[in-house]
């Protein structure tokens, strides 16, 4: 009697179908992984470019009425003017040093009266609350500052909000909704900076951002994996039709000298069990 009740050949391209199947979806997170290398590997290379590159007039990179462009990230800029710190806002939920740290805004203007949003660096949550024991205030009056560049942040997709004082993420449209009129409306809202150094320095400052990773990350190793999923589906079904068609072959040599192909399949665990037989008759042969 035969295994299976569909015929061979029916059965067999139902593996093939669900091997190319499963190849079709490896290829695409194959592809989706490759994307997410080249975005990678765009990413460093505008880091590598832009980081420690000279710093410039914000009108060399922003025009007025203009836009930060995508490969400008990272571009240091040189500021001349002063802070405006009764204008400091907190983004919160930021992750640094291992917890959910507090980073420190306060819109800077240029002499030339454009005016760009600062992230001055990152501060703890205090010891006994939720809110910084201390933040470091700006220096005073005329300040020179370099800061690199950085795309505004969308606003949260998930709406949450943030406590007075505080916003969700570095967007100068919010932020400009939380200052004086005055400063929001001439917030530049493309792009806020990144401080690197103040002149004068003061005697403290929050604490500075890390570097950006240059880790490729692991994407080309993922994508070639899915790779060799797709290969190992079609070896897999191979496998499994090739066995199948070896075990009808030998149903079918049984047959033909009028033996039974069903019993011939149990004999390995009746081999077993003879042989389980002989142990125990030696073991008891030798007094255990």
């Amino acid at each position: 009697m035969s295994r299976a009740t569909a015929p061979p050949a029916v059965r067999w391209t139902a593996y093939v179908a669900v091997a190319i199947v499963f190849a079709i979806a490896c290829a695409f997170l194959s592809n989706w992984q490759f994307s997410r290398n080249a975005a990678r590997a765009e990413q460093l290379a505008l880091v590598a470019q832009n980081y420690d590159a000279d710093p410039v007039p914000l009108s060399d990179v922003i025009a007025p009425g203009g836009s930060l462009a995508a490969d400008d990230e990272w571009q240091p800029v040189r500021l001349e003017g002063e802070y405006l710190a009764a204008d400091q806002i907190l983004v919160r939920n930021r992750p640094h040093g291992g917890t959910a740290a507090f980073e420190v805004l306060v819109p800077f203007r240029d002499e030339d009266g454009r005016i760009l949003l600062i992230d001055r660096g990152w501060v703890p949550p205090g010891e006994d609350q939720p809110l910084p024991d201390e933040i470091p205030a700006p220096p005073e009056g005329q300040v020179t500052v370099i800061a690199r560049l950085r795309p505004a942040e969308p606003l949260p997709a998930s709406g949450r909000s943030a406590p007075e004082g505080q916003v969700p993420s570095i967007n100068p449209g919010l932020v400009a909704d939380l200052v004086d009129p005055g400063v929001g409306a001439g917030l530049e809202p493309t792009a806020y900076g990144a401080m690197v150094s103040e002149d004068p320095a003061p005697a403290t400052r929050p604490a500075a951002f890390a570097a950006p990773s240059e880790d490729p990350g692991p994407h080309l190793s993922y994508a070639v994996q899915w790779i060799l999923f797709a290969i190992m589906g079609f070896v897999f079904i191979g496998y499994v039709i090739r066995t199948e068609r070896r075990h009808r072959r030998e149903d079918a040599e049984d047959r033909a000298r009028g033996i039974d192909p069903s019993p011939r399949h149990r004999t390995p665990a009746r081999r077993n069990d003879r042989d389980m037989q002989d142990e125990d008759s030696i073991l008891d042969a030798a007094g255990r």
